[in-house]
Formats: C-alpha cells, sequence, structure tokens
C-alpha cells in the first residue's frame, strides 16, 4: 500500500517522516533570508522557545488590547455622513478606484463619523491610492470647518505632497499650506500664525511640525505618511499633544495579511494591494551589461519627455558611471545622488530632479523607497548580482506608476561566471514581470520590515526564533485568548497555564492517500497543494478544494480522493479530543486514543455503539470495525459524528 511522507531532517541529521496528512503540523521558517538554527529531535528545546514565544504573544496581545479599550472609551469628535460637496471632491480623482481602495476609504470614512478618535493604518505599495484616501479624509475633515495636518518624513514628499493637495483643493475654498525647511524663517512664521488663527485648512509638514511653536485653532484630523519612518516616540508624543484628534497613518511598507487578520479586533489596519486599473507591468530586460541597450534605453525614454533612474550601488567609483553617461548622451547633463551626501544635500538632488529639472538621476539604491513620479518610466541597474530579490523588486517598482509603458533593465558584469543564488534571482526578477507577481516572494523581507515596525523590535526578535509563519499563528492564538477573558480576568492572565497546544489527529488506516506524479508533475505544487489540504479545517474547505482540484488537474484519482476522506476523519476526530486513531489488522478494530487532558465522558461510548469496548491503554476505546477502503471512512465518519453529540459542552471548551 502505497502512502506518502516528507521527510524532515533536525540537527545531528536525525530525521522525522511525516504523514502528508499531517503537513498542517510543519511550518515554513521564514524571516529575513537568514537560515535557522535547528534543534536535535526529542529535546526540549524548540518546546521552551515556543513557549517563551506564546507567553510573550500574550503578553503584547495584553498590551494592545488594553490600549484599543482605552482609546474605545476615549470620545472623540464625530464628523457628519458624506455631502454632496465630497461627492464632487471625489469625482474630481480621474480613475476609478481598486476594490482596495475603495474599502479602505469606507473603512476611514466610518471611524471619522464615530465619537471614538479614529487610529487607522493603511498599508500599500506607493503609487496604490493611499494619498487620495487621505486626500478624502482631509477634504471630510475642512467641509465642517476642521484643520488637517499631513506628516511627511522629508522635504521633498512634503513639497510633492503639498503640489498635489494644491491641486485636487483648488475649485474648493480651502487653503493648502506648506511648512518646511525649504520656506525662508519668514514664510514659516507667515504659516504658523495661519495656523493658529485657522486661516490655512491643510499643512502638509515635515518634522518642523512637531516644534512646540506649532499650534492649531482647530485641528481635527493628523495624517502621518510614510509612518514607518518615525520612531515609536514621536508618534506616541503626537498622540498625547492631540488626543481626541482623528489619526490617518500611512504606510509603503507592506504588511503581512497573516499579522493582520491576528490583529483584527485590536488595532485598526486597511491594506491595499491591487494595483491601480490602468496600470501596465514593467517590461524587464536581464542579461550582460551593454552600452549599446543602455544608450537606446537613455534615448528611447528621453525622447518621449520622461526621465531615467540610472542605479549604481557603488559610491566610489560613482563619479566615473557619471562621466561615462555623460559620453553617452552629451547634450544631457547627469544628476548624481547617494546616501553619503550632505541630508540636505541630498534633498535638493531629489527635489531638483522631481521638479523635472534634470532628466537623467545616477543614485545608489537611495531610491529604492522613493518618490512618486509618474514621468520616470525607465530605471537602468548595473551590477544587479550583487542584488537581492526584494531589492530588485522593489527597484522596478520606483516605475510603472502611469499608464505609460515603464522599462527595467537588470544589467549584470560582463565576463564574469554568477553565483547559482544571482542567477536564480535573475531568472526570478525577469519572470515575476506581471503585476502582483512574486509579490509573496520578492516582497518577503519587507513585510518582514513592516512586521517590525508594527510590532517592535523585541516582537521582531521572537519572530526570528520560531519563523514568522509560526510567529503569526502564535500571535492570533494570543489575541484569541486575551479577547476570551473578561475584563476583571485580563491583569490575571499570567496566573493561567498556558493552553495546551492539540494537534490534529493521527489517522493510521491501510488506506492510499496521497496525491500521485501522475496528477501533479509538478514537485513544488505538489507539496504546496498537500500543505494547503492538510490544514482544511472544515467540510466547506474540503468541498471547495475538491471542486478547485477538479477544475485544475482533472478528476480525482483514487489516492487524492482518499486523502480527502482522512482530512474529513481528522477534522471529525480533533473535535471530540482524539489524540489518534489507528486501525489493528489482526484484531480488525480501530482503536480511538484520546488526549490526557480530555475529560474521561468517553468511557460511556458503548452507550452510543455497542461495536466499542474499553481499550487496553489508559484513556483509549476499541473499535469494531471490518476495514473496507470505500466504506470504513464513511461509517467512521458516521460514528465520529454519534460521539461528538454525546461529548458534554464542558469538554467541548477545552
Amino acid at each position: 500500500m502505497e502512502k506518502s511522507f516528507v521527510e524532515v531532517e533536525y540537527a545531528g541529521r536525525d530525521r522525522l517522516f511525516v504523514p502528508v496528512d499531517q503537513l498542517d503540523r510543519l511550518r515554513r521558517y521564514t524571516y529575513d533570508g537568514s537560515e535557522p538554527q535547528l534543534n536535535h529531535l526529542g529535546r526540549e528545546t524548540w518546546k521552551k522557545t515556543k513557549e517563551k514565544v506564546q507567553r510573550d504573544t500574550l503578553e503584547l496581545a495584553k498590551k494592545l488590547l488594553s490600549l484599543y479599550r482605552s482609546r474605545m472609551l476615549k470620545h472623540g469628535y464625530a464628523f457628519g455622513p458624506s455631502t454632496t460637496w465630497q461627492d464632487e471632491f471625489a469625482d474630481g480623482f480621474p480613475y476609478r478606484l481598486t476594490e482596495d481602495q475603495l474599502a479602505a476609504w469606507r473603512d476611514v470614512e466610518r471611524d471619522m463619523e464615530a465619537d471614538k478618535p479614529m487610529d487607522r493604518l493603511v498599508c500599500g505599495d506607493v503609487g496604490f491610492g493611499k494619498t487620495e484616501v487621505a486626500m478624502r479624509a482631509a477634504f471630510k475633515a475642512c467641509v465642517e470647518e476642521k484643520q488637517v495636518l499631513v506628516l511627511c518624513p522629508t522635504t521633498v514628499l512634503a513639497d510633492q505632497h503639498y503640489r498635489t493637495f494644491s491641486r485636487r483643493f483648488k475649485p474648493f475654498p480651502f487653503k493648502v499650506g506648506l511648512l518646511s525647511r525649504f520656506q525662508s524663517k519668514a514664510e514659516q512664521q507667515d504659516t504658523l500664525e495661519q495656523m493658529r488663527t485657522a486661516r490655512i485648512d491643510v499643512v502638509i509638514a515635515t518634522h518642523r511640525a512637531l516644534s512646540k511653536d506649532v499650534e492649531f485653532s482647530r485641528l481635527g484630523l493628523l495624517v502621518i505618511d510614510e509612518e514607518q519612518r518615525f520612531g515609536v516616540k514621536q508618534k506616541e508624543a503626537l498622540k498625547l499633544r492631540w488626543p481626541d484628534v482623528d489619526v490617518l497613518a500611512m504606510s509603503a511598507t507592506p504588511i503581512p495579511r497573516t499579522l493582520h487578520m491576528s490583529l483584527i479586533g485590536i488595532r485598526d489596519i486597511s491594506l491595499i494591494e491591487t494595483a491601480p486599473v490602468a496600470r501596465k507591468p514593467v517590461k524587464t530586460y536581464v542579461g550582460e551589461h551593454d552600452d549599446l541597450l543602455i544608450k537606446e534605453a537613455l534615448v528611447r525614454e528621453l525622447g518621449r519627455g520622461g526621465q531615467v533612474y540610472y542605479l549604481h550601488n557603488k559610491v566610489a567609483d560613482i563619479e566615473k558611471v557619471k562621466q561615462q553617461l555623460e559620453r553617452l548622451l552629451p547634450d544631457r547633463k547627469v544628476l548624481v545622488g547617494h546616501g553619503q551626501m550632505r541630508e540636505d544635500r541630498l534633498e535638493e538632488v531629489m527635489h531638483a530632479f522631481s521638479l523635472g529639472a534634470y532628466k537623467v538621476l545616477l543614485a545608489t539604491t537611495i531610491i529604492e523607497n522613493g518618490l512618486d513620479i509618474p514621468t520616470v518610466n525607465t530605471i537602468i541597474v548595473d551590477n544587479a548580482e550583487y542584488l537581492g530579490l526584494a531589492q530588485m523588486h522593489q527597484l522596478r517598482g520606483r516605475v510603472g506608476r502611469s499608464a505609460v509603458q515603464a522599462y527595467a533593465y537588470f544589467f549584470h558584469s560582463p565576463n564574469r561566471v554568477l553565483t547559482e543564488e544571482s542567477q536564480n534571482r535573475l531568472h526570478a526578477i525577469y519572470n515575476y514581470a506581471y503585476l502582483g507577481a512574486g509579490y509573496e516572494i520578492a516582497q518577503s523581507d519587507l513585510r518582514i520590515r513592516g512586521a517590525g515596525n508594527l510590532l517592535g523590535a523585541a516582537q521582531s526578535g521572537l519572530a526570528r526564533q520560531v519563523g514568522f509563519e509560526y510567529y503569526c499563528e502564535l500571535l492570533a492564538r494570543s489575541v484569541s485568548d486575551i479577547k476570551a477573558l473578561d475584563e476583571a480576568d485580563i491583569e490575571e492572565w499570567e496566573d493561567r497555564p498556558l493552553l495546551a497546544e492539540r494537534p490534529g489527529t493521527q489517522i493510521d488506516m491501510p488506506l492510499p492517500a496521497y496525491i500521485p506524479e501522475d496528477y501533479i508533475d509538478d514537485p513544488v505544487l505538489r507539496l504546496e497543494m498537500l500543505r494547503e489540504i492538510a490544514a482544511l479545517d472544515s467540510e466547506e474547505s474540503v468541498e471547495r478544494t475538491t471542486a478547485d482540484l477538479e477544475d485544475r488537474f482533472g478528476p480525482l484519482p483514487g489516492a487524492v480522493h482518499n486523502l480527502l476522506q482522512v482530512i474529513k476523519l481528522k477534522n471529525a476526530a480533533s473535535a471530540i479530543g482524539l489524540e489518534r486513531l489507528n486501525y489493528d489488522r489482526v484484531g480488525e478494530s480501530f482503536t480511538f486514543k484520546f488526549f490526557e487532558d480530555e475529560p474521561d465522558w468517553y468511557k460511556r461510548a458503548p452507550l452510543v455503539d455497542s461495536r466499542f469496548s474499553p481499550g487496553r491503554q489508559a484513556g483509549s476505546m476499541n473499535y469494531k470495525l471490518e476495514f473496507d477502503p470505500e466504506q470504513t471512512p464513511l461509517d467512521l465518519l458516521d460514528t465520529l459524528e454519534s460521539l461528538a453529540s454525546a461529548r458534554p459542552a464542558s469538554a467541548t471548551q477545552l
């Protein structure tokens, strides 16, 4: 009889074979690309690590829930429902909102109309439409004569937002102001005075707005752009300074959906993951450095009135590369920007480029998290073999922010043997050229960065110990446990023992249950489908997956049908506290072995079905049933259902 197993290797070359129906017990270790530290099979190290992380996630869940509940006790300003003016302002947006944008805006609108202070985080890549959500929120505040502060981490970004807001607000009687280092002292003082006297409705500002001399007459909304680039203390200080003001934070660093789901009910987050409708995939070229191709790319982009990023990530010889580019383009001046420049000089460079004063910017990876400049639609990267996949994905995301066709060139050094890893990365960036492709892979470390920002450095370190996927699972469980406690009990949770983690029931019967190679021939896809099947936890999800498999790969072979039946049995057995369900070929009976902490209600099983009798092992029952591959799984499901109805409610709460 054929069965499939996954071989897991531990430290010291210890091995464990995991049946495919138990693959839900395996977690993919992902963090920041670093190798995990292996443990020895059978030792207590991993168990202790899990318990420590579980206790710390409980502590985090308690803090987050306490903060959330205290915020719910505060009273803020409740904005009124949408007005005709707001509809007119929305009509000024030249595109249709994506589903994610619309959902984010509805979240924000609902928060603003509630009598609690809003504290929402909107996550989405640059160019995915967060600014439009912020502008609609700002306009809603202005309609009710409230002032708005939009805080930006850099002067260049503040200037860009000032121009964007001014353009959208121009048809309406609301004044948009700017407060930054690009203004003279006199201009800054004039802006501050207008803020104090409510003659400015929307202020776009840098860190300058954190100064003590900044006062508002009637501030109603605080927007924090690129929220991840402000320190925790700065953000907390702002909330203390204006405790009753609605806060809308925006972050270009993606946050994993798993983490987002685990924080529902204790942190208000909206995700914008879909690209705008009109956007075209970036055409991507990968190959050896070629001056003729570089010149052709530059001439084509400049010929259509666009701008170009040229990335060279070595400051030491960046001037030499500038001379080479100016030889290729003798009638053009190349602007240089890198992280070793003085901050104010670098901001001037970026500002000049964003205004279109220069057409080619030669820079290091400082442009990785850059501005949204729609006229930049070609990026050329040299020595790309030294960049990570996520970096290349992010760099390519600097272009293609409008309906114009964009181009990305990733050149590697000529006449040089690339490592296998470098080749794989370059192949991947070429293959993942369509919109949204490779998001899970190429943005994985950015997602981890987003998680670290949201949770703090300590929690980020814990995620490293157990892997990100499993950390999110533990956090979700901790949040669920803490939310289940009464208000009075929340302070005493430290005294409660950690809830036992019950794995799914182990099923052992002579039934071939696997995915044959001739059904799904790709081994990676086959393993992914096995993991997905093993994680199914309801009758509905099994039926959906069955339909999906038939749609994608054709009619189910007998072994796949059997595997889905085993998953149904595992779910039904887990629901009544079964640790193992084994078939004894000699005795032609099944052994039902219950978890040690399961109450002994099952001793009354013979009253439910006369084929039950006490087992030889403690906590077990025997079930007389001759094995038939087609009928036995169905009979067992009926039996498990009957036992579930006999199980007391008190046992169900375990």
